[in-house]
């Protein structure tokens, strides 16, 4: 399965349409999204609540609403019609499986753009010291630790994290754990993972909040 990383385009409200979009992942010329809170495979020329699918590629889908066409970038910032960012407010997020059966996705660590790896084994979120240098996090003054790394036990540092989005979901308040070994990714971890009802249908992850 293609992985596209979880993007939202929210639509003006229209008679027939849906209200809002999300793109969790592609397989081929399909694109799996997320309309109004429903996983949705929808193949380019079909249409889904006056959602119609143009295109779909590894870094793109485009998408047409009202007569109105959207591309949505790989990576990008989720946008709408009239081209505000995104509120956040959503409650579920769907993933799709990518290689090795990894649901990974883009998302932001106070406002900065990061990747996720969901990992149900780490019970914080984990990410590099170089990593949270680079998006200005200061955990210096977070609480140390000790913690068991394949190389022996290491020094890490506990923080809390102002929000944490994936998707067009946003949570708030996350601990986090801020390790010296090199990781390019952050491991979404049950900090994050706890706060949703989690289900699992073959290569769909869908993440429910709780609260």
């Amino acid at each position: 399965m293609k992985l596209a990383t979880a993007l939202t385009l929210a639509l003006a409200p229209a008679w027939g349409f849906a209200q809002s979009v999300s793109m969790s992942g592609s397989l081929g010329d399909k694109a799996l999204l997320v309309i109004d809170g429903q996983p949705r495979t929808v193949a380019a020329g079909a249409t889904v609540s006056g959602v119609k699918v143009i295109r779909v590629t590894g870094s793109e889908t485009v998408v047409e609403v009202g007569g109105k066409r959207q591309t949505l970038q790989l990576g990008g910032a989720q946008v709408n019609l009239g081209g505000a960012a995104s509120a956040g407010s959503g409650s579920r997020i769907v993933l799709s499986a990518g290689p090795g059966g990894h649901f990974v996705t883009a998302g932001s660590i106070n406002g900065r753009a990061v990747r996720f790896v969901v990992d149900t084994g780490a019970t914080n979120i984990a990410l590099s010291e170089a990593l949270a240098r680079s998006i200005g996090l200061d955990f210096s003054k977070g609480q140390r630790g000790m913690v068991n790394t394949a190389n022996g036990a290491v020094v890490a540092h506990r923080v809390s994290l102002r929000e944490v989005r994936v998707g067009d979901v946003t949570v708030y308040d996350v601990d986090a754990t801020v390790v010296p070994a090199p990781m390019e990714i952050v491991l979404l971890g049950n900090s994050f993972l706890s706060r949703f009802q989690m289900k699992r249908d073959a290569d769909v992850l869908v993440l429910d909040k709780r609260y």
